[in-house]
């Protein structure tokens, strides 16, 4: 190359122009970007500075009270009156994963979307805080009481300053600061199915997260019947495993007590299946439910949650996490859904069908003999089946060593009792054979055959039995 020449100092000058104009308009991006960002931050900091001193100086008047609780970042939270410094390419950096994740199309639905939640407790409140974070542009919050101390275990915003205010407007609060693009209407009140169509207009999903049996009846069959998709939690009282959780359709649930009250009350109404729900299978330990005060029953009626006779649904054990776990299952279903990404074939808990049916099987010809008769049907379904040798026999032989059985089997316990979940063991095949011989046709006592140690794991199989059978049923 001639250097010398002056077409080849003609082209070095041109791309020496071009580098430098490049890395200019980089320069200049880079620096708008980075402007950008610094008054976004100047912003949030004025508004919790702003939001601190307001709470210094709150007034104990309800409505006054109210309006200290909100936080208002940069204006207005309607993506018609976004400002300036936060335009769309904040946006989506802020939702870069779930771009990432989703892809364009999906996050265009989900940004375009309206979420109704009904219920904001602990259930409802993280529901509405992770829609809010992946992009959901219009949420409602649908809710007549107040945060209180006992909120705190497992609510996703409230904090001390809140209790005494509408959990709406606590969730309102916190939304708005996670996102300057979500337009949130908190609505203190009761869904009521004469007037609820209104609270549900122009809703994509509707989550239910209400604790009231009744109102949940009557939202799940408004919705099913006006084509509303929704989504409906179930109970998270007194449970502590969180691997037990998932996501069924209402028709499959099991050992859940309010699952299984809301879909007996649904099937009198026509609807047996089509609404998916989060759950748990699993059973109840050692936990109480509080006693209830003389003055929780001067309020009214006591049985409002009819799965549990006299007791209110705020005075049952709640571990705090597992509230939030159920949240997370509803919006993320929810998300998925709206991104027409839908969970493609949700892991039931319980997926042992063909197990379970051979147990019936071979448990149904033990009792034909002992009885001396053909049955058509046994007392104890299936699901009743998997839960004595999954979870009340761990998967394991009621006879020392414990082994998981080679060939599983069931058989009535006790001879002079009907057969039952208390009744019922599990043993490996050849021991539920001699266990058939011995006991039920030679009518030897159980204890005789298999021992004092066999005898007291029985017991205490039977116990936890009867702790299932008061839970479900």
């Amino acid at each position: 190359m001639n250097l010398d020449s002056h077409r080849t100092q003609l082209v070095l000058t041109a791309l020496a122009a071009s580098a430098v104009t490049a890395g200019l308009f980089s320069a200049y991006h880079e620096h708008v970007k980075r402007k950008r960002r610094r008054t976004l931050d100047q912003d949030i900091l004025r508004s919790l500075a702003g939001s601190s001193k307001r709470r210094g100086t709150r007034n104990t008047e309800g409505s006054e009270d109210d309006e200290h609780h909100e936080v208002h970042i940069g204006g207005s939270s309607n993506s018609s009156d976004v400002p300036i410094e936060y335009d769309e390419e904040l946006i989506r950096e802020q939702l870069a994963r779930n771009y990432a994740f989703f892809g364009e199309e999906g996050m265009a639905k989900i940004r375009k979307s309206s979420v109704v939640v009904v219920g904001c407790g602990g259930v409802g409140s993280w529901a509405a805080v992770m829609l809010a974070r992946s992009g959901i542009s219009k949420i409602r919050l649908v809710d007549f009481d107040q945060v209180t101390l006992s909120s705190l275990n497992r609510h996703a915003t409230a904090t001390l300053s809140d209790v005494g205010t509408p959990k709406v407007k606590c969730i309102e609060r916190v939304l708005k600061q996670i996102s300057r693009v979500v337009e949130v209407e908190a609505c203190i009140d009761i869904w009521r199915k004469e007037s609820g169509g209104d609270l549900l207009a122009g809703a994509d999903w509707v989550i239910d997260a209400i604790d009231n049996i009744t109102t949940k009846v009557d939202l799940l069959k408004y919705c099913h019947e006006n084509n509303i998709k929704v989504f409906s939690s179930m109970g998270s009282g007194a449970k502590c495993d969180p691997t037990r959780v998932q996501i069924s359709d209402i028709s499959l649930t099991l050992y859940d007590p309010l699952a299984r009250s809301v879909r007996r009350r649904l099937r009198l109404e026509g609807i047996s299946s089509g609404i998916p729900v989060v759950y748990s299978t699993e059973v109840p330990g050692d936990v109480k439910l509080l006693p209830l005060p003389e003055e929780e029953f001067q309020k009214g009626n006591v049985k409002e949650l009819g799965v549990f006779d006299d007791f209110r649904v705020r005075i049952l054990p709640v571990l705090g996490p597992l509230p939030a776990i159920f949240g997370l299952n509803i919006a993320t279903y929810v998300l998925c859904e709206l991104a027409e990404k839908p969970i493609p074939n949700p892991l039931p808990v319980k997926s042992r069908k063909k197990f379970n049916e051979r147990l019936s099987r071979d448990l149904q010809k033990r009792e034909e003999k002992f009885l001396g008769r053909q049955i058509n049907k046994l007392p104890l379904d299936e699901d009743d089946l998997g839960l004595i040798f999954d979870d009340l026999y761990r998967g394991r032989s009621a006879r020392p060593p414990y082994p998981v059985p080679e060939r599983p089997a069931l058989v009535r316990w006790d001879p002079t009792e009907p057969l039952s979940l208390m009744n019922c063991v599990a043993f490996e095949f050849t021991d539920a054979e001699k266990h058939l011989k011995e006991c039920l046709l030679e009518k030897k006592r159980p204890e005789e055959v298999w021992g004092e140690e066999v005898a007291e794991v029985v017991r205490r199989r039977r116990e936890e039995a009867r702790r299932v059978v008061e839970w479900v049923m």
